[in-house]
């Protein structure tokens, strides 16, 4: 099995150079990214760091207030778009690209076919977004295949809701949001009746915190039955049967797996009907789900999903062991918790959601978080994601218009990024910090993918003989070992700024588990290349020198 490494991009801030970075700025002042922009030469540069998987994010058309209506694409309302660049999850046409990603407006689905090709010719696979809960509050599809009709254009208005409707109304009521959208506007928006928002808000007046830009899909669930919640699947309801259209349409395109937009807030039955549609036409196309309750993993693993986001558990133990809010030890009791679904977790450190590592609001500088980065990428055989611009030290700290500082690069605004420029455009401008950061990086995850004993090795934890003690750091240091056949790989994450001396135990047990072998042992440290004999034993240490920041991956053949 192939370890996964998942490139995030966000597509309209790769390849943009305009560094004009106007706040709120328009498309024309402050430019955007193309589709074209990854060429063959960049994409070789995203393999060549270790990627097997290249996420397009926001490749759907969504909604924006640049105006395309020339181009036959509608114009949308500025009062229900969110930044002038729009949110890529106020999707306005499913079956359409993003007209800002291409360089002929006209010709941007060709484009986008042309992507898929290059990506994959470089030996990438592609995943886009999925986005399934809600659309735009303007969706209108002009760009649907023939017979297709339109989400909501057969719905039953007068109804709260019907099994059969694609959206929840408020019948008899405006759409009358409780936050003032209309400053600056030449007219109200205006939508009768009132549909009901993204996020579960079945209200017509969402507020500031609501997904107020977005409406809900109906999926057969009656979230307001006075029975309590009610589910209505037979027969089929009408936005399962549009939903897998869209999936195979893309499929259809050479897309290999979906990343799932907050896939727990649709059923999980819906889930297990699609996948297996999917699969009956295109059977390697992969599920990524956005799920964030520990409880439903499980859940949505069996109804079809191949990864899930790890965020409550893997994610925010190890933001705060870099943080120093919690013990690196409590890293053993994440795994534990998920140990049987282990191959199901994706693990990651940033993705758009969250705050950039080297952010302000995080670790503020990414080299602290090399060892979050070695011990998310070697502990288990799962794939790993990181977000374009991490392997630079982006800082997400600028001021971009709706996006305020707030330490994420921003998904609403025109904008560019100088940790880009400078890693895939103009790299003698790539500053020495940067440089070192990016090796990092790259040797890590070719570590990955290179080392059997990381993508189909066995796992043993070292933390419960280990503890905090004058030989070893337990709040600061987590220790395990990978083992494939004849190879061994001991690894020893340093959370800590200062150099330490450290002596590892390696119980009895381990070495039954593994078969590992006893005895003066000729190791190669794959993070430095130093080559020294070790002994290995149950009844004495391992002694390692670590530098801060850093980690030890000691590599012995049999």
């Amino acid at each position: 099995m192939d370890k996964i490494i998942i490139y995030q991009i966000f597509t309209r801030l790769f390849g943009n150079t305009n560094t004009t970075r106007k706040n709120n700025g328009m498309l024309d002042e402050n430019g955007c990214g193309k589709m074209n922009n990854f060429t063959p030469a960049t994409l070789r540069r995203i393999k060549e760091l270790g990627v097997t998987h290249v996420w397009y994010t926001g490749i759907i058309r969504h909604a924006t207030t640049t105006d395309y209506s020339s181009y036959g694409i509608p114009k949308q309302h500025p009062a229900v778009v969110k930044g002038n660049a729009g949110s890529p999850y106020a999707i306005t046409d499913y079956y359409d690209v993003d007209p800002d990603l291409a360089v002929d407006v006209e010709k941007r689905m060709k484009e986008f076919e042309a992507l898929v090709k290059r990506t994959h010719k470089e030996g990438l696979k592609m995943i886009i977004d999925f986005v399934p809960n809600h659309v735009a509050r303007q969706y209108k599809s002009v760009a649907k295949p023939e017979g297709v009709v339109d989400f909501g254009e057969d719905d039953d208005t007068g109804k709260q809701f019907s099994p059969m409707n694609n959206f929840y109304y408020c019948p008899g009521a405006d759409f009358a949001p409780d936050i003032d959208l209309y400053h600056g506007c030449e007219k109200p928006y205006q939508e009768f009746p009132a549909k009901a928002t993204g996020n579960d808000c079945f209200s017509n007046r969402p507020g500031r915190n609501d997904w107020y830009e977005t409406v809900k899909l109906n999926y057969g669930v009656d979230y307001c039955d006075a029975g309590g919640i009610s589910t209505h699947f037979y027969p089929t309801p009408d936005t399962w049967l549009k939903m897998r259209d869209v999936l195979l349409f893309w499929a259809a395109k050479g897309v290999d797996a979906f990343r799932c937009d907050m896939a727990e807030m649709v059923p999980s039955e819906f889930w297990t009907w699609a996948t297996n549609e999917v699969r009956k036409k295109f059977r390697n196309v992969k599920f990524i789900g956005e799920v964030y309750n520990p409880a439903r993993y499980r859940e949505y693993i069996t109804a079809g999903f191949d990864y899930l986001y790890d965020k409550v558990g893997m994610y925010d133990c190890i933001r705060d062991v870099v943080c120093g809010y919690r013990p690196a030890s409590n890293i053993t009791h994440q795994w534990q918790n998920t140990d049987d679904i282990a191959d199901h977790m994706l693990y990651f450190l940033e993705n758009h959601d969250e705050q950039r590592l080297a952010s302000d609001f995080f670790a503020a500088d990414g080299m602290r978080g090399v060892p979050a980065l070695i011990v998310s990428t070697l502990m288990r055989k799962n794939p790993f994601m990181l977000y374009a611009g991490q392997e630079f030290g982006e800082r997400g700290m600028d001021e971009e218009g709706f996006s305020g500082r707030d330490g994420r690069t921003t998904i609403f605004d025109y904008w560019s990024l100088d940790s880009l420029i400078h890693g895939y455009c103009s790299r003698r401008q790539l500053t020495a910090k940067e440089k070192a950061l990016e090796g990092i990086y790259k040797m890590v995850l070719n570590i990955a993918l290179t080392e059997k004993a990381i993508s189909d090795g066995a796992f043993f934890d070292l933390m419960y003989v280990n503890p905090s003690s004058e030989d070893f750091d337990a709040n600061k240091q987590y220790a395990f070992i990978r083992k494939y056949k004849k190879e061994t790989l001991i690894v020893v994450a340093n959370f800590a700024d200062n150099e330490t001396l450290t002596k590892l135990n390696i119980p009895e047990h381990a070495f039954d588990f593994l078969h590992l072998p006893k005895g003066m042992m000729q190791a190669e440290d794959l993070m430095t290349g130093e080559k020294s004999t070790v002994c290995l034993s149950c009844e004495s240490r391992l002694t390692m020198n670590m530098t801060p920041l850093s980690a030890r991956i000691l590599k012995i053949k049999e």
